[in-house]
């Protein structure tokens, strides 16, 4: 799940970088079927570039080893895919929906909602813009804050607590025992009692579950389980 929520924002953008290319073909006076073509082919490679780059960055994890690398196996082969697929859909079907469905630039009309949506797009493009020219004329202050926002990072990072696993120690201990092939459920329960007794008789113990018999995990009669909560 975490790797299918991480590649929402990879999947969208390879279709939206092919989606631009063709709109600007479209707005130039083209057909929708010529600019799907031209602007696929403009773009392809840098669409086929995008998606091995990010592929290249998560293949590393798939090998790793240790506990993380059983961690994250999983996550780096679903996001890989994902992004795959994604770069696939790119080339391949979102090309073919704008020659379907995109209109020609002198066809197209558009609603109330369009020209809001537009208009307010507008203003905020444009207020981008003052604050991007206020930015650039004062370069010491945006490096002066850069700077303090690298000091900020630093001290945060030596103070917050941090840990490899979060903290959800819940003070049980699952044990399960197997007993030899022939041996039989009164052995294996005279058995069970045994390790019953020893941990009755540890004082850091506070109760105990002692159960023979198949159930659950385990598949024969042969087995055990024990569970002892600190």
């Amino acid at each position: 799940m975490l790797a299918l929520t991480l590649s929402v924002g990879f999947v969208v953008d390879d279709a939206i970088v092919m989606l631009e290319n063709i709109m600007r073909h479209v707005e130039a006076g083209e057909p929708p079927f010529e600019a799907a073509i031209k602007g696929a082919r403009e773009i392809g490679f840098t669409i086929i570039s995008m998606t091995l780059s990010l592929i290249a960055v998560f293949i590393p994890v798939m090998f790793m080893s240790g506990i993380v690398g059983r961690l994250l196996h999983e996550f780096a082969v679903t996001i890989c895919a994902a992004i795959l697929v994604s770069g696939v859909v790119s080339l391949t079907l979102t090309p073919m929906l704008c020659s379907r469905y995109i209109k020609p630039a002198n066809a197209q009309r558009h609603g109330r909602i369009y020209t809001a949506l537009e208009q307010a797009f507008d203003a905020l493009l444009e207020r981008y813009r003052r604050s991007l020219a206020w930015t650039m004329a004062r370069p010491q202050l945006v490096l002066l804050t850069f700077a303090a926002t690298l000091v900020v990072s630093g001290v945060l990072f030596a103070v917050i607590h941090k840990d490899f696993l979060p903290s959800g120690d819940t003070g049980q201990i699952i044990a399960y025992t197997e007993g030899a092939p022939d041996a039989s459920f009164e052995a294996m329960v005279q058995r069970q009692r045994a390790v019953a007794a020893i941990l009755a008789a540890d004082t850091n113990v506070e109760a105990f579950m002692s159960s023979v018999g198949a159930g659950g995990p385990r598949p024969g009669e042969r087995r055990g389980k024990g569970v002892r909560v600190n």
